[in-house]
Order: structure tokens, then C-alpha cells, then sequence
């Protein structure tokens, strides 16, 4: 039956090492568990499931944006959100999803630059903001990302500008060297919150990435990208479940207004519904 019930887990698209964990997690929460004829074995197991995810979405807890920066506001300096992740996930177009949501709540924003590594990663952040008439504070290529970093909150604080948005890089080449220069920039900006970007659709990729930021670097919340084409929402439980942290936003789709806020209860109530994926 664990056998099973890990299989269900992962056709769902769950992390193998999160079905792994919760079959485990479900298994000890049913020992010595007296079970009548009457009952189905499998509606209890449901319920083991369930309490075990919500358990874990309510240990992540949950992060009012809005409510902090309009709360730094009040003390006259930016609230700064520093955006991590690896290349390829959408990080960049994230932000300026970010900046236009922040821009219809009645918020000011800037943006920096800071991924000095990628080809195009400047230009591709500058052509965004254009878009929503934003500015970008920048350096040349091969610029301290950290730097760049610090020369945006600099504008900020002179120009009264409500958010600051840093893009960074992420190239998994280079493992060490990436959560080195990650942790710089953390040291040097001291952002107020670190928003990691994850690509929904990569699985068990996007919980080891998830896993690694976390270990070395640290964050606070998660966007996930393409959550629309996340039919089964594997992504989101694995991350909340393997590093205690709230998903936030859900990247929809690619105008700058396909960024909606995560509601955990709405999908918790969504995956465990029956007929739906493991729980079902």
C-alpha cells in the first residue's frame, strides 16, 4: 500500500524525495490505527494526507507584501525584494510582473539590474520596464551584482521610490561561485525580503534548486512560473513541504498582469478532492 500511495504521489507530480517524505509521514501517523469494516482504509489515508499538508502549509505560513512595504514606507526607505533562481525559470519577466502589480496597489518601484553575467539580461529587464515606465538602474556586464544592488537602493532612497526589485543571476554551472556571489549581494543590500522563482513544470529540478538557495543563501517566499500549465500543483506542495516556505505567486501566463497571489486553502481543497491526484 506505501508503495502505492508513493506512486500517487509522484504521478501527481510530486518531488520524489516529498512522496517519499509524506508516505513516510503518513505511514507512522497511521500505526496502531484500529480501522472498522465499515470504513474504507483509503478515505483514512486521505485524511492522514490531508492533515499532513495542511500541517505544512500552515507551518509555512503566509507573507502580506503589500502590507510590508506600504509598512517600510511609513519609515521613508524602500522596501527591497531581491529575486533568486536559476536561469531559464522566468525570473526577469517575474519582476516586471512583480513591478506592474506593485504599480496597481498604488506603489512606487524601481529596478536593478543585477544579473551582470547573462547576455541580454540587462536589455531584457530595460525593454520590461520601457513597457511599464519604469526605471533601471544598471551597470556594464561583469559589474559586482552587488554593486548594482546598493546603487539601486541608493535611487531609491533619493528619489522617495516606494520598492526596489533586484534581478540576479543563475548560472547552475557553477554551483559554489553562484551561492557565493548570492550571499554577497545579500550581505551588501540587506533586502527585506528574498523571493525565489521557480519553473512549475520542472519537478524534481525545482525542489532541488529550491533546496539548494534555501541551504546556502536563504529565502522567504516563492513565485512559481507556468502555473498554469501545472495541472496537478506538484510543484507547489513539494516546495512549501521540503523548505517550510510559503508559495506566494503564481507566474499565469505572459502579460504583466499573469501574476496572481498563491491561496493555499483554495489549493489544498483543490489537490485533495476526491478523484484528484494522490488524495484521490
Amino acid at each position: 500500500m506505501a508503495l502505492d500511495f508513493q506512486l500517487a504521489l509522484t504521478e501527481s507530480d510530486v518531488a520524489q524525495t516529498v512522496a517519499a517524505a509524506l508516505t513516510d509521514e503518513v505511514q507512522k501517523s497511521l500505526t496502531g490505527t484500529k480501522i472498522d469494516r465499515s470504513t474504507d482504509p483509503a478515505e483514512v489515508v486521505g485524511e492522514r494526507l490531508a492533515t499532513a499538508l495542511e500541517e505544512a502549509f500552515r507551518k509555512a505560513g503566509s507573507v502580506d507584501l503589500l502590507a510590508n512595504v506600504r509598512e517600510k514606507k511609513q519609515t521613508g526607505e524602500p522596501y527591497v525584494i531581491l529575486f533568486l533562481g536559476i536561469n531559464g525559470t522566468g525570473k526577469t519577466t517575474t519582476i516586471s510582473k512583480m513591478a506592474s502589480y506593485l504599480k496597481k496597489n498604488s506603489l512606487t518601484v524601481v529596478c536593478a539590474a543585477g544579473d551582470t553575467h547573462r547576455p541580454g539580461a540587462i536589455e531584457q529587464l530595460t525593454e520590461h520596464a520601457d513597457r511599464l515606465s519604469l526605471k533601471v538602474i544598471s551597470q556594464r556586464y561583469g559589474a559586482d551584482p552587488a554593486a548594482v544592488g546598493r546603487d539601486g537602493i541608493l535611487y531609491a532612497k533619493a528619489h522617495h521610490v516606494d520598492c526596489l526589485l533586484i534581478d540576479t543571476a543563475g548560472r547552475m554551472q557553477t554551483n559554489q561561485n553562484l551561492m557565493e556571489e548570492m550571499a554577497k549581494i545579500v550581505r551588501v543590500v540587506r533586502p527585506d525580503f528574498k523571493m525565489f522563482v521557480a519553473d512549475a513544470l520542472t519537478g524534481n529540478d525545482a525542489v532541488s534548486q529550491a533546496e539548494l538557495f534555501n541551504q546556502h543563501v536563504g529565502f522567504d517566499g516563492v513565485t512559481l512560473t507556468k502555473a498554469d500549465a501545472d495541472a496537478r500543483g506538484g510543484a507547489a506542495l513539494s516546495i512549501v513541504y521540503s523548505t517550510g516556505k510559503p508559495v506566494m505567486f503564481l507566474g499565469v501566463g505572459q502579460g504583466y498582469d499573469d501574476l496572481v497571489p498563491f491561496d493555499s486553502k483554495r489549493f489544498l481543497g483543490s489537490l485533495l478532492q476526491p478523484g484528484r491526484g494522490a488524495a484521490g
